[in-house]
């Protein structure tokens, strides 16, 4: 079974010590060889999602995988790499993250994670799930609650108004819905789970786990 090779979490470690350009040339075959075990692994969970999202059909990884460069225009932080492998499966490809919610993988030394969802839709699409959760609400409850998702998520992360949006009652049931700005899913990982042989079990079935809450936010897309 494809896995995340130690080698891959030693390259992005040794990357966050020493950011530069001159280290990145002399160490070259070492991201290729680290990119390329990532996009093996993200090709094949993307293969296995299709069995219960098809719509993800005919999508490559290529597509959802993050540049490495960081745009440092506009940013305090000169560094001019990121320390991490990211990709957001989505139809389309990452390009289409806000347009559609999806499946995200982060790889880093001491701070990967699952997720995936949407984060800070659109206005329109915004707007379209809080009216669905004004409406459903308890349809969202039962599936961030259910066993399933349980077993990976321990609800939803993202930013919240502090007050209800504009049409919304205070008094709403599910109010702390309606409020979020964001609807991330979201488990931390260890260095040794990620490297662990048993991993693309764990992301394939987090992934599985999240289909219901990904079915919920597609409205009006």
């Amino acid at each position: 079974m494809i896995s995340i090779d130690r080698s891959t979490l030693k390259f992005l470690s040794d990357l966050r010590r020493h950011n530069d350009r001159l280290w990145f040339a002399e160490n070259r075959s070492r991201y290729e060889s680290a990119r390329e075990n990532f996009s093996l692994f993200v090709q094949a969970v993307i293969d296995e999602i299709v069995r219960f999202d098809p719509i993800l059909r005919g999508l490559e990884a290529k597509s959802c995988i993050y540049r490495i460069n960081r745009d440092i225009r506009f940013t305090n932080d000169k560094s001019v790499y990121k320390t991490n492998f990211g990709a957001f499966m989505v139809r389309g490809g990452k390009k289409s993250a806000d347009r559609f919610p999806g499946y995200y993988l982060h790889i880093e030394p001491g701070q990967s994670f699952i997720s995936g969802g949407s984060y800070i839709p659109p206005a329109p699409w915004l707007n379209a799930i809080r009216e669905r959760i004004a409406d459903e609400g308890d349809t969202l409850v039962k599936i961030i609650n259910s066993r399933e998702y349980r077993k990976y998520f321990s609800g939803l992360e993202g930013e919240k108004l502090k007050l209800p949006p504009r049409g919304f009652s205070k008094d709403h049931p599910h109010i702390e819905l309606i409020k979020m700005k964001s609807f991330l899913p979201e488990k931390l990982l260890t260095d040794n789970e990620v490297i662990d042989p048993d991993f693309f079990k764990v992301v394939t079935g987090a992934f599985r786990a999240m289909k219901p809450l990904i079915d919920f936010l597609t409205t009006g897309r």
